[in-house]
């Protein structure tokens, strides 16, 4: 165990904190870093260049203190880059992400610990966490992994199960502990500018780790605010062009990791069940057909697809005759002007009942 305040050459924890604008939350969350009952972990904030006193309130939160170091970048608009640049200077032997506006549970890092003595070695352990809503104050436990999930599984396996038993998971990097090892060996990053890097990110982490082992204690509060990033995106309506960034690289690592040896079909089939659920929601919802005009629709649809089709295909392949319907209602929306119309008729007012009468399958 380090002394005093002094870094540990070796930490059992990072801690990597991205902050941009948080001057009203960062100090709390720093201090929740420093009330941990465990000493054996570093502190690497990031600060993207602030419109308040952000980097201010860190460096005079780290100074004298040498389990924290501070790195400043440009502004980037999410938290990928800044992560990316924490994982890029950790040492510890596993990752904890806490946004800048969020806090740890004073004993997390402890408890994480003693689950991690308990199954050693796994690349991922997915943590519940505590929903804090703001603005009502409401507070909510949520997990992925209920306790019927298996305590151990491969990645292949906990992606199966993750997506046969939760539709569309509650993905987020700050409720998962990463082992850094893994992360590094298989190049494992944010896409960098990306507000939607969660979405992108987990799927990946998930079908290339060896070995998963959920942890059932929500041992993170995630702080829901109306003026965060995901805060403004919700206020606004479904900005297309992020998702179209996430689906086309979820679909470009799909088909590369479905031609590896021993990758189930059965994961292609549950990934294309909540993938393509979710792109006709974002694209041929209610929502979106009432604020977003259709060309607007149709452009970012085909950044998706500027490459082609094959890595859709590939997807379309494993997947279950209402999700194939579905995609290639998608597949013509791009391709065939005259078709458009009808395709949007079915597939934002006819579409959802016929896939709601069949429970999603």
């Amino acid at each position: 165990m380090p002394k005093g305040n002094s870094l540990p050459a070796n930490p059992l924890f990072s801690v990597i904190v991205p902050c941009c604008d948080v001057a009203q939350y960062v100090r709390a969350c720093l201090e929740s870093v420093k009330r941990q009952t465990f000493a054996d972990w570093e502190c690497i904030a990031v600060v993207e260049t602030s419109k308040d006193d952000t980097e201010r309130i860190v460096r005079e939160f780290a100074a004298g203190d040498g389990r924290c170091r501070v790195f400043a970048e440009p502004r980037s608009g999410s938290p990928a880059m800044p992560r990316n640049t924490g994982l890029d200077h950790a040492n510890g032997e596993y990752v904890v992400f806490l946004d800048g506006d969020d806090m740890l549970a004073d004993d997390a890092l402890s408890c994480i610990a003693g689950r991690i003595r308990e199954r050693p070695g796994a690349d991922i352990y997915p943590c519940a966490f505590n929903d804090w809503r703001e603005g009502t104050g409401v507070v909510r436990t949520v997990d992925n992994w209920p306790p019927s999930a298996p305590a151990e599984m491969s990645g292949l396996e906990s992606v199966a199960w993750l997506y046969g038993h939760v539709h569309t998971p509650f993905f987020g990097a700050q409720f998962t502990v990463y082992r850094r090892a893994f992360l590094d060996d298989r190049s494992l990053r944010f896409v960098p500018g990306l507000v939607h890097e969660d979405l992108e990110f987990t799927p990946r982490v998930y079908c290339m780790a060896r070995r998963v082992a959920p942890l059932h204690e929500p041992f993170y509060l995630y702080r829901m605010r109306d003026d965060s990033i995901m805060g403004a995106l919700r206020a606004k309506g479904p900005k297309l062009e992020h998702y179209a960034r996430v689906f086309r690289s979820l679909f470009a690592f799909h088909a590369a990791v479905a031609k590896e040896p021993g990758f189930d079909p059965a994961v292609s089939r549950l990934l294309g069940r909540s993938w393509i659920a979710q792109l006709r929601s974002l694209w041929f919802g209610a929502a979106s057909v009432a604020a977003v005009p259709r060309q607007r629709r149709l452009e970012t649809m085909r950044q998706i697809f500027d490459g082609g089709f094959g890595d859709f295909r590939a997807l379309l392949s494993s997947a279950s005759l209402s999700r194939r319907v579905a995609g290639w209602c998608i597949v013509l929306f791009v391709c065939v002007p005259i078709l458009r119309g009808a395709v949007e008729l079915f597939l934002s007012r006819i579409y959802g009942k016929i896939a709601w009468w069949r429970h999603g399958r």
